[in-house]
């Protein structure tokens, strides 16, 4: 039995090749690791909690969105993956296609003002490639961050060495992909295969989800994700905490170190949060990643600023520990 609603016929869409596209971003903005001459207090502390987290092979988690990539910080992560202060990254679909634009084409992101106006927004071919990549990665049981990460490093793209997915593939650190149909580009595609799509896709939560098993005296990083990190860590943190309060002997998961990263301009004291009349309740980071989850046990931290410079922080609190 089939829908009784119209859908939409993909074969009726032209999608066009990257030459076509003027793109915003090249691989001249990625960075050559500097040492920051001043560090936020709260990330020297994370910094530390990271290396202790190392120590007693706690989980290390970074969950980013899409503007990391897009801000260049690639190699300050590849080094802190390298020793050992992050060993599980978490992010949605627009990290998967703006990593492949760059390995693949070494430029990335269109001007959506531009391309929306005439219909062609992510309608470009290569693009497409990755519903290929990760159909093909799905029947071979991958996740879909597994799959893009070994596509990217297995094939040697022309621009492979900036790409966080097969640094990661190649150093055995898992990226889970969390995707939301019809939130990326690649989904406008006629080769889109949605089931493929979410079959892989839940299987990087559950891999996400065996990653927190190990989040006592742990770290948890967020930067600038409003939803997908806030929303895949509490549902994933609910199971870890029941299957652990249901094992022989009971474990429990409360002692552990949250950091979110961003814009939003948060009061100093973030362990209570805004109140429901404030319209900084609704920003799930606060809430969920600084003040529930961390309400009996736990610390956590916030730091205000561009990733373009938290980061480079972050990384050079890490540096001499």
């Amino acid at each position: 039995m089939s829908s009784k609603y119209t859908q939409f016929d993909r074969s009726r869409l032209k999608v066009l090749p990257l030459a076509d596209r003027r793109s915003l971003i090249d691989t001249g903005l990625i960075e050559a690791p500097t040492m920051c001459a001043e560090v936020h207090p709260s990330l020297r502390i994370v910094a530390e909690e990271l290396a202790a987290a190392r120590k007693k092979n706690s989980a290390r988690v970074l969950m980013i969105g899409a503007h990391v990539i897009r801000s260049g910080m690639q190699r300050y992560l590849f080094d802190l993956m390298e020793k050992g202060l992050i060993n599980c990254i978490a992010v949605n679909g627009a990290c998967a296609i703006h990593d492949f634009e760059f390995a693949l084409l070494g430029q990335t992101t269109e001007c959506v003002a531009t391309y929306i106006s005439n219909g062609q927004f992510g309608l470009w071919q290569e693009t497409g490639q990755l519903n290929k990549i990760i159909s093909n990665g799905n029947t071979q049981g991958l996740g879909l961050g597994e799959a893009v990460g070994k596509y990217i490093s297995e094939n040697n793209l022309p621009h492979a060495e900036i790409s966080l997915f097969a640094k990661a593939y190649e150093l055995g650190i898992p990226v889970t992909v969390h995707a939301g149909i019809g939130y990326d580009i690649i989904h406008e595609h006629p080769n889109c295969n949605g089931a493929a799509v979410g079959e892989a896709s839940y299987r990087d939560f559950l891999i996400f989800a065996a990653q927190l098993e190990q989040l006592e005296y742990g770290v948890v990083m967020n930067f600038g994700s409003a939803v997908m990190a806030p929303e895949i860590y509490l549902k994933a943190l609910a199971m870890v905490r029941n299957a652990a309060a249901n094992a022989t002997p009971k474990r429990s998961i409360r002692n552990f170190t949250t950091l979110v990263c961003d814009l939003h301009d948060l009061p100093e004291n973030v362990g209570n949060e805004a109140p429901k009349s404030d319209a900084q309740y609704y920003f799930r980071p606060w809430k969920t990643m600084l003040v529930r989850t961390v309400a009996d046990g736990g610390r956590s931290y916030y730091v205000r600023g561009f990733h373009a410079r938290t980061i480079p922080q972050l990384w050079s609190a890490a540096s001499n520990l």
